[in-house]
Order: C-alpha cells, then structure tokens, then sequence
C-alpha cells in the first residue's frame, strides 16, 4: 500500500523529530517518514502512568535501532487530579522539541471537530489540524496506516486506555462517529475532514481581512469607534488580543 501521496512531509534529507509512542499511528508515521527520505529522530515520552509504559519504551528503542536512527525517551511524572487527557498532552509538548510530527490521521481530525463542537467552539475549533504542518498524515485513514503497518510485520503496541469510555475522545471514537455513519448510511469521516478544510479556508480569509486590526492594542482602542463594528469583527479583534495578553497585564 503505497500512502506517501497523501501524506505532507517535507522534501527527502530533511531532519524532523518524530513524536512515536509504539502504537500503530505513530509507528506508521516513522515508517511512511523514512520511505519519504527524511532524516528522523525518534521521541518516546514514557507518562509511567501505565504498567506496561517502560515495555512500550523498550520497544520503541528497539525499533528506532533496527531502522537506524536515533531514539530519545523522555520521562515525564503527572500530578494528580484534573483531566488526565490534558495533562498527559501539555507535558508531551513540554518535553518534544518544537516541530515534533504526529502520526494525527484524518479520523483525529474528525474526532478532534466533533469534540471541540461539544464545547461551543468557533471558526478555529472547527478547523483543527488543517495548515499545522506537524500533522503530515491529515489526510490518511487511520484504518489504511494500521494496515499499512501491519504489511511492515512490525507488531505495534496497544495501549489500553484508548479501549477506555472513561475518556472522552474514545466515546467520539467508538460510539459517536459509528452511530453517526450509520444515520449517514455513509463515511462521515471524510465530510467532517472536508468542512474543516473549507472552514479554514474561510478563517484565513477572515485573518487577512482583519489583519490591520490587528495593529490596535488594548490600551490604544477607542470604545466609540468599537461600538461600530460587526459583532464579528469585534469578537475576532477581542480575542486575538486577549490571547496575545502577557502576564503583566
């Protein structure tokens, strides 16, 4: 199964750090990585939040050894309590160098939409993944990349917790997304990945248009002249500027 046409990698000798867990997504990735001629580094984060997480170390090393290339594992500790999903996924981003790849296929997209709709999410939320370029599989279905690593004869890991209905991202997973196909009678994965696309698309011409906007600051805005702007364009203003906020402010 031939894949690399679908795939966003940069050109053949260029360095990239591989974010690779063990697990058939990310195994897939460094796989589809090395056929596209790139000269990659392994990252494994170990959360030692699972009984077989020191296994799943062990065997990504060994993989990256058999192919040649270099292997980094890094350890990271969780504090109790919170949303163990955001924590685990705020200390990978800590640990992995800036540019790190992801083995995120379309089907992540989709979930991704589908969860930050629940939470009321704009323009942004519903256009995950669409232009970051640490996401080169975007356009491949996860069920083609297992396969695809099924073909190389490596045994890739499972992890348990993604079988799990005590996360969330599972439930879009495993019940959602196939009740959703079946009231369909067809494959929403595709439609979702495409209403991202087009919603992005929409959000980039909406960030040019207000790109001159976004030369006024907090302190240097006028109320008056504000309060005669769209709702739209204030609000796309407003947030911009509030994320932008240092903690001085």
């Amino acid at each position: 199964m031939n894949l690399l046409g679908d795939c966003d990698f940069p050109g053949p000798g260029t360095s990239v750090d591989l974010a690779v867990s063990g697990g058939p997504d990310s195994l897939g990735l460094l796989l589809l990585a090395l056929d596209a001629g790139l000269t990659a580094t392994v990252h494994h984060v170990d959360h030692h939040t699972r009984p077989a997480s020191g296994d799943d170390a062990c065997f990504v090393v060994a993989v990256a050894e058999r192919f040649g290339v270099p292997c980094v594992v890094h350890d990271v500790f969780l504090e109790p309590g919170g949303n163990f999903e955001a924590l685990a996924r705020a200390q990978r981003r800590r640990v992995l160098p800036p540019g790190t790849l992801t083995g995120h296929t379309m089907d992540d997209l989709a979930e991704t939409v589908l969860l930050n709709m629940m939470r009321g999410a704009g323009l942004e939320g519903l256009s995950p993944m669409v232009g970051d370029t640490t996401k080169p599989l975007q356009r491949v279905r996860r069920r083609d990349l297992h396969f695809f690593v099924v073909e190389s004869e490596l045994e890739a890991r499972h992890d348990e917790t993604n079988d799990s209905a005590l996360y969330r991202r599972n439930r879009v997973r495993h019940e959602l997304i196939p009740m959703m196909n079946d009231v369909a009678q067809r494959d929403v994965v595709p439609i979702l990945a495409r209403q991202a696309r087009v919603l992005f698309e929409d959000r980039s011409w909406l960030d040019e248009l207000s790109a001159g906007d976004l030369a006024l600051g907090l302190d240097d805005a006028d109320c008056r002249e504000l309060s005669r702007w769209p709702e739209a364009r204030l609000t796309r203003w407003l947030r911009v500027r509030l994320s932008t906020l240092t903690p001085e402010h």
